[in-house]
């Protein structure tokens, strides 16, 4: 298994596998495990019902016990709509074919739409857990707007028996604000319904964008909104895999006095390295209290290859795990499958340590 993990890495593979954190020990951290529901959650505010779902969750699946999630996110036919997304393999406009991959594949879970899950949630609610994603940014109304709505309510989520409901807030965004009490609001409910949460915690504005750096990935950006999330009490946090550093910096330049900055947050607690840089994004996630789950990222020229990657920098950081959805369903189920097969063999792999 390892070999095949250092083919998929290349000329990266010494530098991921062989990377000793220095910023923030991994002793400090609460590392995923088959005990997580009883050694974390069974202390919080979380009722049985969530714990128990939570431990569904971790309990499916080719990842079953490790305390890692495998889960297949599919709502982009609203977020890159229908016809980008399935274009390339039509088949999953055909909502069940998702779930089937899901289970094909060995994931802990599917995440999706109302639509797509309710459309055939008597046939599978009951076989793999169901995370359906409550609020979406529609690209239809023209010009586009970056701004997640509510598509449903948490009851029609607990109706057709689903273990969690995801949302997105845009943190940056005109209107955060709003998101913000929305999904606080709804994952109270969920909560209150036993359900789990899990939220995109993703960045959108413009002025992100500086100089030629797109500060979205940013390490200190997205660790603030990993924390402004698990404020909001989301069980799992999905961020994207940090690709650089110093958004606060950049943004706080001139008469700007944007957030709020330590400087020890780029020498003491990240360097420029992967691993590093995710382990800042964990730390904002009560160091690890809350699972970070990174995405797998748009289907490209390597998918193998980028797949496996964040899957190993995720887990070496100290993370639970990784939500990939275009990778493999752009493609035929046979390969989807393998791909999504290929990353959990980096959560089973031993060899494969914390950092």
């Amino acid at each position: 298994m390892i070999d095949q993990i250092q083919e998929y890495l290349g000329d990266d593979a010494d530098s991921l596998l062989n990377h000793e954190c220095k910023t923030i020990s991994k002793d400090r951290l609460h590392l995923p495990g088959g005990d997580f529901v009883d050694r974390i959650f069974a202390s919080s505010d979380r009722n049985q019902r969530v714990l128990n779902n939570l431990n569904w969750l971790l309990h499916t699946g080719r990842l079953a016990g490790t305390g890692y999630l495998s889960i297949l996110p599919v709502d982009q036919g609203i977020e890159h709509s229908g016809g980008a997304s399935f274009a390339k393999n039509p088949d999953y406009f055909d909502s069940e074919n998702i779930v089937k991959l899901a289970i094909e594949g060995g994931c802990n879970a599917v995440a999706s739409t109302y639509g797509v899950l309710g459309s055939v949630a008597r046939k599978y609610a009951h076989k793999i857990p169901f995370i359906v994603k409550i609020n979406h940014n529609q690209l239809l109304s023209y010009p586009n707007q970056a701004d997640q709505i509510m598509f449903g309510t948490v009851d029609q989520a607990f109706d057709m028996g689903a273990v969690a409901v995801g949302a997105t807030i845009y943190f940056g965004s005109e209107e955060s604000n709003r998101q913000i009490i929305e999904v606080s609001e709804a994952f109270h409910r969920a909560h209150e319904l036993g359900m789990a949460t899990i939220l995109w915690c993703y960045l959108r504005n413009p002025a992100f964008k500086k100089d030629g750096v797109d500060y979205h990935v940013s390490a200190d950006l997205t660790g603030q909104a990993n924390h402004l999330g698990v404020t909001i009490e989301a069980d799992i946090i999905k961020q994207k895999l940090p690709e650089n550093n110093g958004g606060y910096k950049a943004l706080n330049t001139g008469n700007s006095s944007y957030g709020k900055l330590d400087e020890r947050i780029y020498t003491e607690l990240t360097t420029d390295h992967p691993i590093d840089l995710t382990r800042y994004q964990i730390a904002n996630c009560y160091m690890g209290r809350q699972p970070l789950i990174n995405s797998g990222g748009a289907s490209g020229s390597n998918d193998f290859g980028d797949a496996v990657k964040t899957a190993v920098v995720n887990k070496r950081a100290g993370g639970a795990g990784l939500i990939s959805g275009r990778k493999a369903f752009q493609r035929p189920m046979a390969e989807g499958v393998k791909l999504l097969n290929a990353i959990q063999d980096v959560y089973l792999c031993k060899e494969v340590t914390v950092a």
